[in-house]
């Protein structure tokens, strides 16, 4: 059996990014078992993959924030020893980041990533062994695609395929919509007061608005767009529930953050919002209904993403 060691670290939308080349993988070479690399945050989610991927967590996030303590160090090097205890036949790094080079550096395996003119750190391309041309016009989704079909010898086929199981969805009170109001980028935000409207134009839809978070500052925009709205703020949960409170939405409307690749991924209703960024490279995708509005220095108005809401629930 080959072993393939995928390192994709993070963020969550990098992170959803690359599951369709893990599905691809996986039937492509059924004769392969999968390891990924991931920051812990982001492990219970990569374990929802159908094709359960031994998962190898880093804490790299919250080890920078403790560099010279002790026990850091200690984390570091078990990660190292749990990465080096087996021998792979292809170790696949689609982040293209000095980071996860180094990560790659230090497995046992053959190393593959992206050359030198399709990579963003062009010094981590010197760490791979073998160097892969995969243009950067591509959505980030099909370069991780290539990138994988390149390193395994086959060739990408047919649409996107996120590979996450079907959610057993517990029944709700009632329906409810997701507002995806956070980012860690305040450029990206969506004004508060166009939340609030955009909540009140939506009342007749019978969907109570439910407002997850996931830092204190965004934990308080919740509380008080929920008090505007009516709404509901849940408590932060690991993602894998996360992921089941996405699942279960009947619509979600968002900015640019990890929360819309998500819904995307579960074909939820979606309106993605733009503000700060263009969403050609880097958006949703979806099989499911989706509007995507505005961009880099254009936000879209509330009338705008209300119609937008109504199409993708009428579609």
């Amino acid at each position: 059996m080959s072993e393939i060691l995928f390192i994709k670290t993070s963020s969550l939308g990098d992170v959803i990014h690359h599951m369709p080349a893990l599905t691809e993988a996986q039937k492509l070479r059924p004769d392969a078992r999968f390891t990924w690399a991931v920051e812990e945050a982001y492990a219970p989610l990569v374990r929802l993959h159908k094709a359960s991927p031994a998962v190898i967590a880093v804490g790299a996030r919250r080890w920078r924030r403790a560099f010279i303590n002790p026990g850091t160090w200690d984390e570091a090097k078990s990660f190292a020893e749990k990465l080096r205890m087996r021998r792979y036949d292809a170790v696949i790094d689609t982040q293209g980041l000095m980071k996860s080079a180094l990560i790659a550096r230090i497995a046992q395996g053959e190393r593959h990533g992206y050359d030198a003119q399709s990579i963003k750190e062009k010094t981590a391309s010197r760490l791979y062994q073998v160097r892969h041309k995969v243009s950067r016009d591509l959505h980030a989704i099909e370069r991780n695609r290539q990138l994988t079909a390149l390193a395994l010898g086959y060739t990408p086929v047919g649409a996107p395929d996120y590979g996450l199981a079907a959610m057993r969805v517990a029944a709700p009170g009632q329906r409810y919509g997701l507002f995806l109001h956070a980012t860690a980028r305040p450029e990206k935000e969506w004004p508060e007061a166009d939340w609030i409207a955009l909540g009140q134009r939506l009342s007749d839809l019978g969907a109570r608005i439910v407002l997850p978070w996931g830092e204190s500052k965004e934990q308080a925009r919740s509380e008080r767009l929920a008090r505007a709205l009516d709404g509901e703020v849940p408590q932060r949960r690991p993602l894998d529930e996360v992921a089941q409170l996405v699942a279960g939405a009947s619509f979600a409307v968002g900015v640019d953050t990890g929360l819309i690749h998500l819904a995307a991924a579960f074909r939820v209703p979606l309106v993605a919002i733009f503000t700060a960024s263009e969403p050609g490279l880097t958006g949703p995708v979806s099989a499911g209904p989706m509007v995507i509005l505005g961009g880099k220095n254009n936000p879209p108005s509330v009338a705008a993403v209300e119609k937008a809401v109504r199409e993708v629930l009428s579609a």
